[in-house]
């Protein structure tokens, strides 16, 4: 941790970036004619369900908290309230499943839907639809798979994913960040950085889990989730969605393997699967076979660890490697590198005559062994050049498809296209991406409007006023990740049970 005087402070520094910003309030809503009374009536309803709920959830956390035994009434907590809240959860203009059933079509008739819904499932009448197959371009050109779930079992799974959450939310480990209520990707960067700049870490680990989405053990899954579900009508449930399978060109394939890509419940599966597969075998292995400082942060599949030592790295990756084959799954052996990071890194590749150090990639951020402008070490982080290449591309099509709009049109949606990748990109020492990022938006907007021009070339002298008129200029809006992680957690995860062997992780595991 940082110690010295106040202005030094992380936790001080960025409670004031934070106290910096304003709440502007809301405007005054006229509401219609005689409708007031009718409105007060359904918030208090609204809001009386919701607390009936909150409570309930919360007698599950207390359960789940005091002991590691089996949880047999679940279900009753998937009640018309829990459904109605799950609903307004999702997304709006999300594709619709092989039912066809868009969330604004079932909204039409809303609560005599959620009733008859809930009867299904209580009575045990409740089917799950097969996924509706699709594929997105991955950074590589390859497809990756996805499942586009009906809706009514979106809305029964995130109805499910409440109470499920209430259980594991206390049992998860401080260094699982992935889908998780309360953490973000920017927290497990951030948990990253401090673990790298502030721990005695040499090399690091990048691990990459093979298919995992796709190699998912059944069978295994619902023994791990039967450790804490004593309910067999929530298991009962959870098989129907991995067996249900998918459909692509109106046939169907049960589901053998895997957790569907896509579905609500996916994400929480993934972590339960990986709590008990790896989370707990690495924490167990650091306790006992740690002598140096050892770190971790996982995000769903993708996982870092970073060691002192490289005798110990090695033989964590080998033993992994063990670990996880005996539950159906393997590293990629093309993308599982254990490279030589740090900040030492530089100095000792140059005493052997090899190169810079490598780099990794996570959470679409490329890691670099770097040195601030005063020389010391600095990790750096840039926006992965792939990922930029295809978000480009991305542009450039629906560009073309917009090419006969206004350029006031256009405008307006590429600056919300740059001030979406502003907010997650925008962190300290990626200025140079952020600033090409905008300069490639604007050269794509050029071609495009010189496309549809009668009058030849569009210049870049009216390219430079459109530029400042609907592109805003790139500015670094997140902290440093020491300021942001002291104040979101204040102290230092426990770790191998010897002084500076834990990371950062903000847990108290």
């Amino acid at each position: 941790m940082m110690h010295g005087g106040e202005k030094s402070d992380p936790a001080i520094v960025a409670r004031k970036l934070v106290n910096k910003g304003t709440t502007v309030p809301a405007e005054p809503m006229e509401r219609r004619a005689g409708a007031e009374e009718n409105m007060i009536e359904h918030s208090m309803h609204r809001t009386r369900s919701r607390e009936r709920m909150s409570h309930g959830l919360d007698r599950v956390r207390q359960a789940a908290r005091e002991g590691q035994q089996k949880l047999t009434a679940l279900l009753h907590h998937v009640d018309v309230d829990l459904l109605r809240s799950a609903y307004g959860w999702l997304a709006r203009e999300a594709a619709a499943g092989v039912d066809g059933v868009t969330w604004r079509e079932y909204g039409q008739d809303l609560e005599q839907r959620l009733a008859e819904l809930h009867g299904r499932i209580h009575r045990n009448a409740y089917r799950a639809l097969p996924s509706r197959r699709v594929y997105i371009p991955k950074p590589d050109g390859r497809q990756r798979p996805l499942g586009i779930a009906a809706l009514e079992d979106k809305i029964v799974q995130r109805a499910v994913v409440e109470v499920l959450n209430a259980i594991w939310e206390g049992d998860f480990l401080g260094f699982s960040y992935g889908f998780r209520p309360g953490r973000g990707q920017h927290d497990a960067l951030d948990a990253l950085a401090v673990g790298i700049t502030e721990r005695r870490v040499n090399w690091v680990l990048d691990a990459d889990i093979a298919g995992f989405f796709d190699t998912v053990s059944h069978d295994w899954l619902i023994r791990f989730v039967e450790h804490r579900v004593g309910d067999r009508r929530v298991v009962r449930l959870i098989r129907k969605w991995l067996k249900a399978g998918v459909m692509e060109d109106g046939v169907v394939s049960p589901g053998q393997v895997g957790t569907p890509q896509g579905a609500v419940i996916s994400p929480l599966l993934a972590n339960i699967y990986l709590h008990y597969v790896f989370d707990l075998w690495a924490q167990q292995w650091r306790q006992r076979h740690a002598q140096g400082d050892v770190i971790m942060v996982r995000y769903a599949d993708d996982i870092v660890v970073g060691f002192e030592h490289k005798a110990e790295a090695e033989r964590f990756l080998a033993e992994m490697d063990e670990r996880l084959a005996a539950f159906g799954l393997t590293l990629h052996a093309q993308k599982t590198r254990l490279i030589e990071f740090g900040r030492h890194a530089a100095k000792n590749r140059a005493s052997r005559g090899l190169g810079k150090p490598e780099t990794f990639n996570f959470l679409g951020f490329t890691h670099i062994s770097g040195r601030s402008r005063r020389g010391d070490f600095q990790l750096q982080r840039k926006s992965r050049s792939d990922r930029v290449r295809t978000r480009l591309r991305e542009i450039k099509e629906a560009l073309r498809r917009r090419m006969h709009e206004t350029i006031d049109e256009q405008g307006a949606w590429l600056r919300r296209v740059v001030q979406g990748f502003y907010a997650y990109h925008a962190v300290p020492t990626n200025s140079v991406a952020l600033w090409d990022f905008r300069y490639n938006v604007t050269n794509l907007w050029r071609r495009t409007l010189r496309w549809r021009s009668q009058r030849g070339a569009v210049t870049w002298q009216r390219m430079t006023v459109l530029q400042g008129r609907w592109l805003p200029r790139p500015r670094v809006t997140h902290p440093w990740p020491n300021q942001r992680f002291a104040v979101r957690h204040p102290r230092w995860e426990p770790g191998a049970g010897i002084p500076l062997a834990g990371i950062c992780a903000g847990g108290t595991q």
